[in-house]
């Protein structure tokens, strides 16, 4: 019996908004941009790191990350993770997805990713009575929220167990030779993990930036590796027909053609959630910019179908949509049977939730496209790490290759430091720094 591959990727319910012609004149962009990027001769080609590091990552890193997540296991009830945008996106994605896999393992929180002394409080109140660690993530160690952040939990870390435990239960990735951060840690004893110089945040879930998170949590992140692996296996060596990767990047920049400049990601799941937020930073912070790029948007179904769902259907047509099927969650709930049938729903009676939930999938596809909406569809096999790690990976390699295919630089993100200096000024800090 053959096994399938851990990513399926499926345009069928797109071919009738464009040409066979047209998917073979956009197939000639992608390959070409496929070999610039694997050339290492586009723009931004100082951050390709991401592309080799399932293969050529520090083995000996890792094994101290596994280690780390070992000792912050056995001491600790609750990891805060503290960071902001890539520094912590992919690893709540990975922690999100597998959730209630490893019962008895901390609880991983996350901090630092807004200005809002509600969520600080609220964390801190759940920490009462609690062993807990920290991993703190900047490459500077200067970006405002995560800053802040840290320095309340360290305050409050150093207040339960003294300076030099908390030392011992403070966990800092950083750059591996500077910034303030890196200063602070090697003053403090920290335990140090690396930003690596030639991965952006976006792209750094493979390394040590989501790997100790991940790790802690009770995921396998060898398994997570293996599947990243597969991926760029795929992505360097399969032909365009079978190259999932560069299909995808083909086909939503034909739709980009066609008007359709909105991509909504939609999951019928909710352990996808933060996949999907994770999916939006990765494209959004790398296609736009120049006044270009595919504006992405994300839904949760069929939750919203009952609020999103009217517009989707019915609303302007320059949306197209992506649909991630997570084709077996290995849960089996049968609706129940009622003696009076109230609400006139024994017609589903031994048929299972996940049934009901496919069934309204396929629906809701057939609907939205039938109403002018472009469907394509990423099918997953199973929640587990090594399709998380390939998933993690298509996405990667489809957004390098398409911001390629765009036009524009997809490993910077100049526009995000005109907000901070605004910010500053009003603040009134005395000097503006890159951070």
């Amino acid at each position: 019996m053959s096994i399938l591959p851990d990513i399926i990727f499926d345009y069928e319910n797109a071919k009738g908004f464009f040409g066979p012609e047209e998917l073979v004149q956009m197939e000639e962009k992608v390959k070409q941009k496929h070999k610039m990027l694997l050339d290492r001769s586009g723009s931004g080609s100082e951050f390709l790191g991401w592309i080799d590091i399932p293969e050529r990552y520090d083995r000996e890193e890792f094994e101290k990350i596994k280690s780390a997540a070992q000792k912050i296991r056995k001491d600790s009830d609750v990891l805060v993770v503290i960071g902001i945008g890539g520094s912590y996106l992919g690893a709540r994605a990975a922690i999100e997805f597998l959730q209630g896999r490893y019962p008895g393992y901390p609880e991983v929180y996350f901090a630092g990713n807004n200005l809002s002394s509600t969520q600080i409080l609220e964390i801190k109140q759940r920490l009462e009575g609690r062993d807990f660690s920290l991993n703190v993530i900047s490459k500077s160690g200067t970006t405002t929220e995560p800053a802040i952040a840290f320095r309340f939990f360290k305050r409050m870390i150093q207040e339960k167990y003294g300076k030099a435990e908390a030392s011992g239960r403070i966990y800092v990735t950083t750059d591996k030779n500077k910034g303030a951060l890196k200063e602070l840690a090697g003053k403090e004893g920290y335990t140090t993990f690396v930003v690596p110089d030639d991965i952006g945040g976006r792209y750094s879930v493979l390394t040590a930036v989501g790997l100790l998170p991940i790790a802690a949590a009770g995921a396998d992140v060898d398994e997570l590796m293996a599947g990243a692996a597969l991926g760029r296996n795929k992505f360097m060596e399969a032909g365009f027909e079978s190259n999932d990767a560069l299909q995808y990047a083909a086909v939503r920049n034909i739709l980009l053609e066609k008007g359709k400049n909105i991509e909504i990601l939609a999951g019928y799941e909710p352990c996808l959630h933060y996949v999907a937020e994770w999916w939006k930073q990765l494209f959004g912070e790398s296609e736009g910019k120049d006044g270009k790029g595919i504006f992405p948007a994300a839904v949760d179904l069929t939750s919203d179908l009952h609020s999103m769902g009217q517009y989707i259907q019915d609303g302007q047509r320059c949306i197209f949509e992506t649909v991630l099927d997570l084709s077996n969650t290995g849960e089996e709930i049968l609706v129940g049977e009622e003696e009076d049938d109230l609400d006139g729903l024994n017609y589903l009676a031994e048929k299972t939730v996940d049934f009901v939930n496919r069934s309204a999938m396929k629906g809701a596809i057939k609907a939205h496209v039938d109403g002018g909406v472009p469907n394509l569809k990423v099918t997953l096999a199973a929640r587990n790490e090594r399709t998380l790690g390939e998933l993690f990976y298509f996405f990667e390699s489809a957004c390098g290759v398409s911001g390629y295919v765009l036009g524009v630089n997809p490993f910077d993100q100049p526009g995000v430091e005109f907000y901070k200096k605004n910010m500053f000024t009003l603040l009134g800090k005395p000097e503006i720094r890159q951070i």
